[in-house]
C-alpha cells in the first residue's frame, strides 16, 4: 500500500486507526451534503474502512486519508477507484475534506499527487472525476487539476457532472 506525500499533507491507506479522524470529517452534514446527502453514523465509516481495506488488497489502490503534517490530524480523504467501483470502468478521482479545511489548498495538493499516483503507478490512460452538479468547489478543483467538463452522467445513483483528463492531458500540464 502506497503513501504519497506533498508538502502539507501524508496520504495513508485507510487503516482502523483512522476511525477517528474519519468519523469527524463523514459526521459533517456539510460534507456529505452532496455525497450520501446524510452525515455517517460510527457503523457506515466502519464499513467504509473494511471496504477500502479490501480494494487496496484486491486492486493496490483506493482511499486515502489526508493527514496535515502539522497537526498529525486527519483532515480529509481521497481516491483513486474504478469510477462507479466497477473494475471494467476507467480510473476516478476523488476527495473530501473536513469543512473548516475547505478553501485552503488542501484538496488541489492532494489530487495533485494521487494524479501522479494513478498516471505514473498505475499507468491510467486516463482518469475520471464525477461531482454533483452544485459542488462547485469540487468541479473549481477538477478544472484547477487540468480536467475537462464531459457533461452530465448518471454515477453513483445520482445525475453528475463528469471531467475527465488523459495522460497527455497530464504530462503537458505545467
Amino acid at each position: 500500500m502506497t503513501i504519497l506525500t506533498t508538502e502539507r499533507l501524508r496520504l495513508e491507506p485507510f487503516t482502523d486507526s483512522h476511525f477517528e479522524g474519519l468519523y469527524r470529517m463523514n459526521r459533517e452534514p456539510e460534507v456529505m451534503r452532496y455525497i450520501t446527502g446524510k452525515p455517517d453514523t460510527p457503523e457506515d465509516t466502519l464499513a467504509m474502512i473494511e471496504r477500502v481495506k479490501a480494494r487496496w488488497l484486491e486492486f493496490a489502490h483506493s482511499w486515502w486519508s489526508f493527514i496535515e503534517h502539522d497537526s498529525n490530524e486527519i483532515i480529509g480523504a481521497g481516491c483513486i477507484q474504478h469510477l462507479g467501483r466497477d473494475p471494467a470502468n476507467p480510473l476516478e478521482i476523488g476527495w473530501r475534506l473536513r469543512k473548516d479545511k475547505w478553501g485552503l489548498g488542501y484538496a488541489s495538493e492532494a489530487a495533485v499527487a494521487m494524479a501522479d499516483f494513478a498516471f505514473d503507478k498505475l499507468n491510467a490512460p486516463e482518469l475520471y472525476a464525477v461531482c454533483h452538479q452544485e459542488n462547485l468547489a469540487s468541479a473549481h478543483v477538477m478544472k484547477k487539476l487540468g480536467m475537462q467538463y464531459r457533461g452530465i452522467q448518471r454515477w453513483y445513483d445520482m445525475d453528475t457532472a463528469v471531467y475527465s483528463m488523459d495522460r497527455t492531458d497530464w504530462s503537458s500540464r505545467v
